[in-house]
């Protein structure tokens, strides 16, 4: 169960990776998309490119990296939540990618390490 800890740290992470995008010329669509049992941390908008982002926050390494959270069954449920939001929004024929940023806390300063398109 999610402590109260880990869901300030989680929404902190967001806020974070959503402020690095926007300085690098990314619009901002949508924060904590719910379809299902899925949820998408943020959809964005990299030129013509829609861009489903996945937000990882870590203390430290002890759970191991970002990448390493990103099992066969949380892409599978990352896919299925992208598909609902093209669905309810009835977006079709754009390309669209998967990426990840990683906000790992150094003196509660935000590290973000920026993976694009992490399933390809």
């Amino acid at each position: 169960m999610e402590t109260v800890k880990s869901r300030k740290k989680g929404e902190a992470g967001e806020s974070a990776a959503e402020r690095y995008l926007l300085a690098r010329g990314f619009r901002i669509l949508q924060r904590n998309y719910y379809y299902d049992r899925g949820e998408i941390d943020l959809v964005a908008e990299d030129g013509p490119v829609l861009v489903f982002v996945e937000v990882k926050a870590r203390a430290s390494g002890s759970h191991g990296t970002a990448e390493e959270s990103i099992t066969p069954e949380k892409e599978h449920f990352l896919k299925r939540t992208a598909e609902g939001y093209l669905l309810e929004h009835k977006i079709e024929g754009r390309p669209c990618r998967f990426d990840l940023i990683a906000v790992e806390w150094e003196e509660k300063k935000p590290v973000i390490r920026h993976v694009k398109d992490i399933f390809s």
